[in-house]
């Protein structure tokens, strides 16, 4: 397909990038790199913070392994440092006048670690899998609802066919759960939904050891060839090798890193902040992430937060400020939205609206009828006490989110007299709670690169992850609309609209935080970058061990 049939002038751009660069060259690294300039070869250790409960992209939930999910596989599309989206697997995509279809041009002479070659075969193999029942349910539902058939035009040419438009299947296709698998592991894992080293990538590097509990490692793809044009350089990854231990303890990863047991590590509270900028051997990088912001969702379904007034309580409650203060020491970014501060999509109109006003708290729950107080001090209703349940899954516990929980506990109580029960769990158990409905707060945030897809999974009717069980026309009006409008302006509009209805008007949840990525590495390691757009750390692949 000729270039300038393509939608996407940037893809042109980028493509002549790709040409100019083609080989094994290296782009320019990041200013005042201290690794000095890269070179191939050596291994590292990264601790990590968290375990991922899966390895398989298409499953992907924890925007913590996004960093080790784009080691081995890798989408049709991707962000680039301005927002926009670029090229990857797919060489440009051009959308249909009325905007039910796209069609993409594939990459050529690319090939899955297995051997398989990637082609449109692969690709419509790859979205026949997600669509297949029981598989991926909640991607089935939400990414892919719009969906209607998947065309192969011809060994480089692929036809996504929609129902009605829906701009946000572009950023299904830059995300994990697009990545793309080897049609062959689709047929034979022993245990696909699981993933590990028997499913094959077309990335950089190739999982070939896993040990539950303790750790990861990849080696380099000898034969990689095809980087995205966000990569510093071209051809096999420096490294030969990188592994990533599973230190959920910040004390001990940071401890690893000052005793250079590890060269990395992602998640790097506050109180340890001073360790590694105190440290001239160490430098510490922090990012926003991108979607939606860390908030603890109001379950609608059952009292007591059927009830509006009890809602507003809780979020009035709870001084944010002071409570972020005391767990992360004036590091975090506060969130007053559901939508990350970093997203074009943010409704700044949201900020100082609401929050740390216990006389209101207190009068809101006088008149929802919990007037009674019990000897603990905590308000009761009709002999019932004022109790709510937050349940965390561990796998998704970060950033001392299991602190910042009891120091909501604490101000709820004393400011308003209701009891925060909190239980972090495994996600078995996590899991049975949420489709028990035993839970009256969800905590969630979301790394998508567009903060609609993130809504659309939290709070549209029919979305994957609904727990405040909201079921409002209007929102998923707005929803719906969002996703079919490719207008910039337009588009802020109808999320700043939805921001208000779901955050100001309904209280459906109590924003927290916006999440931030930090990384700490010693100087003698080159290459650390987190993704474009998402400010998630990155892969593996421009990284190098310095001299």
């Amino acid at each position: 397909m000729p270039a300038h049939r393509l939608r996407s002038l940037t893809a042109v751009a980028l493509t002549a990038l790709l040409t100019a660069t083609a080989g094994c060259s290296t782009r320019s690294a990041p200013a005042a790199e201290a690794a000095g300039q890269p070179r191939s070869g050596g291994s590292l250790t990264w601790a990590v913070e968290t375990e991922p409960i899966t390895l398989n992209p298409h499953q992907y939930a924890q925007a913590k392994a996004r960093l080790l999910v784009w080691n081995t596989f890798e989408s049709l599309l991707t962000y680039d440092k301005q927002g926009k989206l670029a090229p990857w697997l797919a060489t440009g995509w051009q959308a249909a006048p009325d905007g039910r279809s796209y069609t993409l041009t594939l990459r050529d002479k690319v090939t899955f670690s297995d051997g398989t070659p990637f082609d449109a075969t692969a690709v419509k193999a790859n979205i026949d899998k997600l669509r297949e029942p029981g598989y991926a349910p909640a991607v089935a539902a939400v990414q892919l609802r719009n969906l209607a058939t998947v065309q192969v035009l011809d060994p480089r040419t692929v036809r996504l066919t929609l129902t009605r438009p829906d701009v946000l299947i572009l950023d299904f296709l830059a995300s994990p759960q697009g990545a793309q698998v080897s049609p062959r592991s689709l047929r034979e894992a022993k245990n696909l939904k699981a993933g590990g080293v028997d499913l094959a990538g077309t990335g950089p590097f190739v999982l070939d050891r896993y040990v539950p509990g303790q750790e990861l490692h990849y080696k380099r793809n000898p034969a990689y060839d095809w980087a995205p044009p966000t990569a510093t350089h071209t051809g096999p990854a420096h490294l030969d090798g990188i592994t990533y231990r599973f230190l959920k303890e910040s004390a001990v990863r940071v401890g690893a890193l000052t005793s250079g047991q590890v060269q990395l590590v992602e998640g790097v509270p506050a109180t340890d902040q001073p360790l590694v900028t105190g440290n001239p051997k160490l430098r510490l990088s922090r990012q926003l992430n991108s979607g939606s912001a860390y908030s603890y969702y109001f379950n609608t379904s059952h009292a007591p937060f059927d009830d509006l007034r009890v809602r507003q309580a809780f979020r009035e409650a709870v001084d944010v400020d002071t409570v972020l203060r005391s767990v992360y020491r004036d590091t975090a970014t506060r969130a007053w939205s559901v939508v990350s501060p970093s997203s074009p999509l943010y409704d700044k109109r949201l900020e100082g609206g609401y929050g740390g006003d216990a006389a209101k708290a207190n009068a809101l729950l006088d008149q929802a009828g919990w007037t009674g107080r019990d000897p603990e001090g905590y308000r009761v209703k009709d002999g019932k006490r004022l109790a709510v349940r937050l349940v965390q899954a561990a796998p998704f516990v970060r950033d001392r989110r299991d602190v910042l929980a009891q120091a909501v506990q604490a101000a709820v109580k004393q400011s308003a007299g209701i009891d925060l029960k909190i239980s972090l769990v495994d996600q078995g158990t996590a899991q049975q709670a949420f489709d028990t409905n035993q839970y009256e707060v969800f905590d969630n945030s979301r790394a998508d690169t567009d903060a609609g897809a993130a809504l659309n999974l939290l709070l549209h009717s029919k979305g994957g992850i609904n727990r405040t069980k909201v079921d409002d026309p209007r929102v998923d009006q707005l929803l719906d609309a969002g996703q079919a409008t490719a207008d910039p302006t337009r588009r802020a509009a109808i999320y700043a609209e939805l921001q208000q209805r779901v955050v100001a008007d309904q209280a459906l949840l109590l924003p927290l935080y916006a999440p931030a990525d930090q990384i700490a590495a010693s100087t003698t390691v080159g290459g650390v970058r987190f993704e474009p757009t998402a400010g998630v750390p990155a892969s593996a692949y421009d990284l190098w061990i310095g001299n």
